[in-house]
């Protein structure tokens, strides 16, 4: 019997990358769904796949001949869990496909903002260099990553991936516990310890209940002046309000941010229009290289595989 496949934001995904499948299988592809579409576009599917389109318990409700969720990234708080927990749906998710890609993408955020380079990219367009009466131009502060102390919130693969990098460049590396938490783990600091010590802190953990808005206003005063926040996680992770209020009127250095609390910005929102030397925003891009681009797509396929030959991998629920 053939199973059909529905892909909810084939748009997200590399246009040049033809999926295949050994089973017998139909493929219905949208370049991006709706919310209130969703449920129907699933009508009759054994198989979902979506990167960002939520998945919700009324979507589940309506399709109970739905099998299986492969998610075509490894975050997956747009699908209600519990429901396909449930309904005994399979979710099955592409872990550790862009550690690579997001590690580097965030050192990069990291060196530029420690180097201060958009407040000098500003100078130079501004022409003071011209204006000098040296040979250089000294504006912001240059600041070496060799001596600092990196804090890490998340110790997956991109987290450890991107610690490695950081001691390459002679950086110390701490591992920060959950908010909270009871007790620290071995090889761990405690999450007020982290914030204290961080000349840099860097976010690669999921979007949770507990995780929401772990940093906001509080956190980034326990910071030391001039540290640094990169979030190539997830938007919701960092208070915005208070990550703009500290920019602009308090000490943090600078931040870099892949990610926001509404993707895409289709309203606006405040950390676009800031304008500031010591903030970098990027669209969501840190997993996309094409090397993870590629990775991520053999693996979909190898977990849509290993689904109908009923031996389902990367199952989170």
């Amino acid at each position: 019997m053939s199973s059909k496949i529905v892909f909810l934001d084939r748009g997200t995904l590399p246009d040049d990358h033809v999926f295949r499948f050994t089973f017998p299988h139909e493929i219905s592809d949208y370049a991006q769904t709706a919310a209130a579409d969703t449920a129907l576009r699933l009508a009759g599917a054994r198989i979902a796949a979506t990167n960002k389109v939520r998945i919700s318990a009324e979507d589940i409700a309506a399709n109970p001949q739905l099998e299986m969720i492969a998610v075509c990234a490894t975050g997956c708080d747009h699908i209600d869990l519990a429901a396909a927990r449930a309904a005994g749906i399979a979710v099955c998710n592409v872990p550790a496909y862009g550690s690579e890609s997001v590690a580097e993408h965030a050192f990069m955020l990291m060196i530029a903002l420690m180097r201060n380079l958009p407040a000098y990219r500003r100078d130079i367009a501004a022409g003071m260099w011209q204006q000098s009466p040296f040979f250089c131009h000294f504006g912001a502060p240059l600041r070496d990553l060799n001596g600092k102390t990196l804090a890490v919130f998340g110790r997956g693969s991109i987290g450890r991936t991107l610690a490695g990098y950081a001691r390459a460049f002679g950086m110390e590396v701490l591992f920060a516990e959950h908010k909270n938490a009871a007790a620290v783990r071995e090889g761990y600091v405690s999450f007020a310890e982290a914030l204290r010590r961080a000349d840099v802190l860097s976010l690669h953990c999921p979007l949770t209940p507990d995780t929401r808005l772990m940093i906001g206003e509080d956190e980034l005063r326990a910071l030391k002046p001039g540290a640094v926040l990169i979030n190539c996680g997830r938007g919701g992770l960092v208070d915005e309000t208070a990550l703009l209020a500290a920019l602009k009127y308090g000490t943090l250095g600078g931040a870099g941010i892949d990610v926001l609390s509404q993707e895409p910005p289709a309203e606006g929102n405040p950390l676009l229009s800031a304008n500031l030397p010591h903030l970098i925003v990027t669209p969501h891009i840190a997993w996309g290289s094409s090397e993870a681009r590629r990775k991520m797509c053999e693996i979909i396929v190898a977990n849509i595989e290993a689904f109908a030959a009923g031996r389902p991998q990367n199952v989170i629920a």
